[in-house]
């Protein structure tokens, strides 16, 4: 799928790519210019407000890229969570989806997210799980972070949105 015309965009919208800094995923969402900012407020929400640790949060988003064959996602995203101090074990465990050498609250994490992922809910053992590690604000918080990804990366699939020309 060819990138959008940008210079065709009303300003505010070519302001609003530059100001993400022209990465693919958002200069491919101005294909939807009425939804972008939108989706790009809520994006912000997800990563800037999130009350998750951002090493859990961060996990949750690789996990969903992985799950979706999201390549954009994971290149993005692992180099985030190795930022945020998001360990190898725990990057090797978001790709697999096993869980096994993780600490109690990445595992009840990962475990959750695939949860989600397979089952589109959690139940109350699920739940209850999470809840000896996450506060019901944090539990709320990586339901929408993994809905969230789940809107971007089947966007970045049905776009084929690669990496190929950015500079980062």
């Amino acid at each position: 799928m060819e990138y959008p015309d940008l210079s065709a965009l009303p300003v505010e919208l070519q302001e609003v790519v530059t100001a993400y800094g022209s990465l693919n995923v958002f200069r491919m969402l101005m294909h939807s210019p009425n939804l972008a900012p939108g989706v790009l407020t809520l994006g912000d929400a997800v990563l800037q407000r999130n009350s998750l640790p951002d090493t859990l949060r961060e996990l949750a988003i690789v996990r969903v890229g992985h799950a979706y064959g999201a390549a954009y996602e994971v290149h993005h995203h692992e180099r985030i969570a190795r930022l945020v101090g998001l360990g190898e074990d725990a990057l090797a465990a978001a790709e697999t989806g096993s869980a096994g050498t993780l600490s109690g609250p990445e595992a009840a994490v990962l475990t959750a997210t695939d949860r989600l992922l397979d089952r589109h809910t959690l139940d109350g053992a699920a739940r209850d799980e999470l809840l000896r590690f996450l506060t019901v604000n944090q539990l709320a918080d990586l339901v929408m972070t993994v809905g969230y990804y789940q809107l971007i990366c089947g966007f970045l699939n049905s776009f084929e949105v690669t990496t190929e020309g950015e500079t980062s």
